[in-house]
C-alpha cells in the first residue's frame, strides 16, 4: 500500500504540473497534503512534515543560491562574459570557434544559473555564426552541451548543490569527478555529436544577434583579467580550502564552505564594479532583481521538501530502501533512471534530481556507494531527454529559430547524450575509485 500511495502521488505531481498547469510550489504541497491523508498520518504531523521540510531544504541552500544570483548577476552587468568570449575566440581563432565557445560556455555556466548564461551567450554565438557564415546550431551546440553539463552535475548550481546537501556529499570532491565526469560529456554531445547538426542552415533569429555598441564608456567594462578572476574566484576559494585542510585546517574550514566563498566573491565583484563607475543603488538593485529572480527555484525547493518528508514520516523511504536493498540493479542506474523519468515526465531537471534524491537517499545510506557520485548519477539523470514540457526546450528552439523536427535533432539529443555519458562517467569513476 506504501508504495501504490507513493506511485499514485507521483503521477498527481506529473499531472498536477502538465495537465492541471499548477506551479510545481503549488503542486508539491497539494500532492504532499493529499499523500499524507492517504498514508492515514494526522493533519498536525502531515503540516509538521511539510514545515521541517521546507525548512531544512531551504535552510541549507538558499544562502548559497542568493550569492550565487547575486554574483551571477553582477558578471552579467559587467560584461565579463562577453569580455571572456571574445577572449576565447581570439584564442582560438575562426576554426576553432567552436571549442572557444565550448570553454566559454564551460567558464560563464560555472557561476550563472542556465536561462541568464542562454541568453547572455546565444546571442554571441548567432552573431558569430552570421559573421563566419557557419551554421548557428552548429556552432552553438558546444557551448549549449557546457551549460546544461555545468547545470546538472555542478554545484551551486541548484539541483546538484540541492542532492548534494541531501545526501551530506562533500563539496570538494562532487566538483572534482563533476568535472571529470563533465569533460567527456561536452565533448561527445556537443562537439562530437554537434557535427551532425552542420546541415541545420536555418537562419537564426535575427532579433537575437548581439551587436557590441562602441559608443559605451569603457570605464563600465570589466578589464578581461578581472572579468576572468570574478567567475573563478569562488572555485579557487573552495579549492584552497580543499587542498589546504592539512597546512591550515581553521582558515580551510571557512574557505572549504561554499556560503563563505560565494561572500567573499560577491565582495570582490561588488568592490570591482564600484571601482568601474557602479554606484551603490545600482548593485543593491541588480542583487534585489536577482533574488527575484531564484524565488521562483527556492519554492521548487521549498516544496519538494515539504513532500519528501511526508513520505519520509510514512516511512515511505525506509520501505523503499529495504526492498531495493537486495536488488541486484546498480544503484547509481537506479537513482539515474528514476531521476530521468520524472525528467522526462515533468520536464524540470530541478525538480526531477531532488525529487530522487528524496527517494534515494535512505538507499544511500543502506548501501557502499559514494554519495559524491551519487549526486552525479541524479544529475545526469535529470538531464535526460528535453522535450516540450520543458521551457528550454522552447528557449532554444525560438533563438535559432528551428522547426520542432531539428529542434529534437539537435537540442533533444544533445542533452540525452548529456545524461547518457555523464551516467557511463559515474559507473566508470566507481570501478577506478571504488
Amino acid at each position: 500500500m506504501l508504495f501504490l500511495i507513493t506511485f499514485g502521488a507521483i503521477v498527481s505531481l506529473v499531472l498536477a504540473m502538465t495537465w492541471l498547469k499548477l506551479p510545481p510550489f503549488v503542486a508539491f504541497v497539494g500532492v504532499s497534503i493529499l499523500a499524507g491523508v492517504a498514508f492515514q498520518i494526522s493533519p498536525d504531523l502531515i503540516f509538521k512534515a511539510i514545515q521541517e521540510g521546507m525548512g531544512s531544504t531551504l535552510g541549507s541552500i538558499a544562502g548559497i543560491l542568493a550569492f550565487g544570483s547575486i554574483l551571477g548577476k553582477w558578471v552579467g552587468i559587467s560584461g565579463a562574459a562577453q569580455n571572456m568570449t571574445e577572449v576565447l575566440l581570439k584564442l582560438a581563432g575562426t576554426r576553432y570557434a567552436r571549442i572557444a565557445f565550448m570553454m566559454a560556455g564551460f567558464l560563464v555556466g560555472l557561476p550563472l544559473f542556465y536561462s541568464v548564461a542562454f541568453m547572455l551567450l546565444a546571442p554571441l554565438v548567432i552573431s558569430a555564426a552570421a559573421k563566419l557564415k557557419q551554421p548557428a546550431t552548429f556552432l552553438a551546440l558546444p557551448m549549449l552541451a557546457s551549460l546544461t553539463v555545468t547545470q546538472g552535475y555542478l554545484p551551486p548550481h541548484p539541483a546538484p548543490l540541492a542532492i548534494m546537501m541531501e545526501f551530506e556529499a562533500d563539496l570538494s570532491k562532487t566538483m572534482l569527478y563533476g568535472i571529470a565526469i563533465a569533460i567527456p560529456a561536452i565533448l561527445v554531445s556537443g562537439l562530437w555529436y554537434g557535427m551532425t547538426t552542420k546541415n541545420i542552415t536555418t537562419p537564426a533569429n535575427q532579433a537575437f544577434i548581439f551587436v557590441r555598441d562602441d559608443n559605451s564608456p569603457q570605464e563600465r567594462s570589466l578589464s578581461t583579467f578581472s572579468s576572468f578572476l570574478i567567475v573563478l574566484f569562488p572555485i579557487f576559494l573552495l579549492a584552497l580550502g580543499s587542498f589546504g585542510a592539512p597546512y591550515f585546517p581553521s582558515l580551510a574550514a571557512y574557505l572549504s564552505n561554499p556560503i563563505f566563498s560565494l561572500f567573499m566573491s560577491v565582495l570582490l565583484a561588488g568592490i570591482l564594479l564600484k571601482r568601474i563607475g557602479f554606484s551603490s543603488d545600482e548593485l543593491v538593485s541588480s542583487s534585489l532583481i536577482s533574488i527575484k529572480d531564484i524565488a521562483g527555484i527556492l519554492l521548487i525547493f521549498g516544496g519538494a521538501g515539504a513532500l519528501k518528508q511526508v513520505l519520509v514520516v510514512a516511512g515511505v523511504s525506509q520501505a523503499v530502501a529495504d526492498n531495493l536493498g537486495s536488488s541486484s540493479m546498480n544503484v547509481y542506474v537506479l537513482g539515474w533512471a528514476m531521476a530521468a523519468i520524472i525528467r522526462v515526465c515533468v520536464g524540470s531537471s530541478t525538480v526531477a534530481g531532488i525529487t530522487a534524491a528524496g527517494f534515494m537517499k535512505v538507499i544511500l545510506v543502506n548501501s557502499t556507494a559514494d554519495p559524491n557520485l551519487m549526486v552525479l548519477a541524479l544529475g545526469a539523470g535529470s538531464m535526460m531527454f528535453s522535450h516540450v514540457n520543458d521551457t528550454g526546450f522552447w528557449l532554444f528552439r525560438e533563438y535559432f529559430s528551428l522547426n520542432f523536427k531539428d529542434t529534437i535533432r539537435s537540442w533533444t539529443m544533445m542533452d540525452t547524450l548529456v545524461s547518457i555519458t555523464g551516467l557511463i562517467g559515474v559507473l566508470v569513476l566507481d570501478l577506478i575509485l571504488f
